[in-house]
């Protein structure tokens, strides 16, 4: 049985996802009421267990959480997600926003009455947790003991969808493995998100994204010539293969409306960012060229790069001989496309220093705007390199309204977030839930969900097999 959209629905075997078609064809919802404006929240019913921390595995679950997707996070009773923590040897003191009055004190404490029972001794939410992980419930399960087994294996045979980010192998080590949940449920669908995979000699081994960039080429290409090699500037593999377990999730869903049986997807860091490598890798494969550092300037156009101005940084990329005419008139260097030199991108290519110094000299006479605006309707690509502050107030953000603003209840006013990037109709799905504190939900989700008493819950929690405070 399936709660959804406030209904007890049965499912079993091939039918699932025809059964919800069914359903909402028949039966009014919030999610049908929606379609109004957008679409219908597709994942409305569907359980996912969410066994990941940090970024690459919870941004996958926040994308189906998105869709409507029930997702229950578990986690470590007293830490919880490692991007909640205020300092550990991988976060150094992220961002956390303020608290309620009152809260963040040892339990012995005074209560203040706005600060939600069971949290007044838990940290301020930080950031980055924030940052990925709205459209969830959170419960914290002791993984390694009998009772805690026992939480687990009956929300295993309730769900879904698990995925996990445990090294490969760990879960089975501990009875949690794809194997023993299929025997539980065999339409589970089992999402393992790993470093490199779940064969090969390196499978062992914790991914990094940072780690990953260096292996697997990307950070090879990422710099200016003359220098080291540089990471990108967020964590671009972790959110790639994010986007790839989503995206086989989906699949794999879709598979399962067909043959009624679950499966286990194994996605990783390490291919994910070789598959990420595009034309980089082809040009390997195919010519067996290697790939060299260029900054921000492209192998084979020129102009095509980031300039400094007198207060800023401008993009610009003239990709044809037109585009590169229009881009010497705005520069009042008309005279610049008859030199030999420059007539052509072979030859701009060959003289690549000459002219990006000419160009660069004269960008360098104004300012950042005053050139954007020269460059308005000439039909050559070009963009400011923004700052965080800059990209949330330019204007297509305002007009677009990239953000979303999300009542926490252990957070005075909302919290801003950056909404979902896709939209149906017109419509964004909307954000149903803040993202959750520690073991928010373990009580709900145990009693009114696994069938447990409050008794049962107050044995589990004096055992250590669940967290939180009665």
């Amino acid at each position: 049985m399936l709660r959804v959209a406030g209904k007890m629905l049965a499912i079993r075997g091939n039918g699932l996802l025809r059964s919800f078609v069914r359903f909402y064809e028949t039966q009014p919802s919030q999610a049908a009421a929606t379609s109004l404006n957008g679409i219908s929240p597709p994942l409305e019913g569907i359980k996912i267990l969410d066994l990941t921390r940090v970024l690459a595995g919870p941004t996958a679950t926040m994308l189906l959480g998105d869709l409507g997707a029930d997702v229950i996070k578990v986690e470590e009773i007293k830490r919880g997600d490692d991007t909640r923590k205020s300092t550990t040897s991988t976060f150094s003191s992220p961002p956390h926003l303020r608290p309620l009055s009152g809260s963040w004190h040892p339990p012995a404490a005074p209560l203040a009455p706005s600060v939600p029972k069971g949290s007044e001794h838990l940290p301020p939410e930080s950031a980055y947790f924030l940052a990925c992980n709205r459209n969830k419930r959170s419960i914290t399960v002791n993984l390694k003991s009998p009772g805690g087994m026992e939480v687990m294996k009956r929300l295993i045979k309730k769900s879904d969808i698990l995925v996990e980010n445990y090294i490969s192998g760990k879960l089975a080590e501990m009875g949690l493995g794809y194997t023993h949940c299929a025997e539980w449920n065999p339409a589970l669908i089992y999402a393992s998100i790993s470093g490199y995979g779940q064969t090969g000699p390196f499978r062992k081994n914790a991914g990094y994204d940072v780690v990953i960039e260096g292996e697997a080429g990307l950070m090879h290409i990422t710099g200016e010539p003359d220098r080291p090699p540089s990471k990108v500037g967020v964590a671009a593999t972790d959110i790639a293969t994010g986007l790839y377990t989503h995206g086989a999730i989906m699949a794999a869903l879709l598979s399962r409306q067909k043959t009624g049986k679950g499966c286990w997807i194994d996605c990783n860091l390490f291919e994910s960012q070789i598959a990420g490598l595009a034309n980089i890798a082809s040009n390997y494969l195919v010519a067996g060229q290697e790939a060299s550092r260029h900054g921000t300037a492209h192998p084979s156009i020129v102009p095509y790069q980031v300039f400094r101005c007198k207060d800023g940084f401008v993009m610009i990329g003239a990709g044809n001989d037109k585009q590169f005419a229009s881009l010497a008139k705005v520069l009042a260097l008309p005279d610049l496309p008859e030199n030999i030199m420059f007539a052509n991108n072979q030859q701009r290519v060959k003289n690549r220093s000459e002219l990006v110094s000419i160009i660069q000299n004269k960008l360098m006479e104004e300012p950042r705007d005053v050139w954007l605006e020269r460059f308005k309707g000439i039909g050559v690509p070009h963009g400011p390199i923004n700052n965080i502050g800059e990209t949330f107030q330019h204007p297509q953000a305002q007009a677009r309204k990239i953000t979303a603003d999300v009542e926490h209840p252990r957070i005075d006013g909302p919290v801003k977030l950056v909404a979902p990037a896709v939209h149906y109709n017109g419509k964004r799905m909307p954000v149903r839930m803040p993202p959750p504190w520690l073991g928010q939900h373990t009580e709900e989700v145990l009693v009114h969900e696994l069938d447990f008493s409050p008794e049962e819950v107050a044995d589990l929690r004096r055992k250590g097999d669940i967290g939180g405070v009665a």
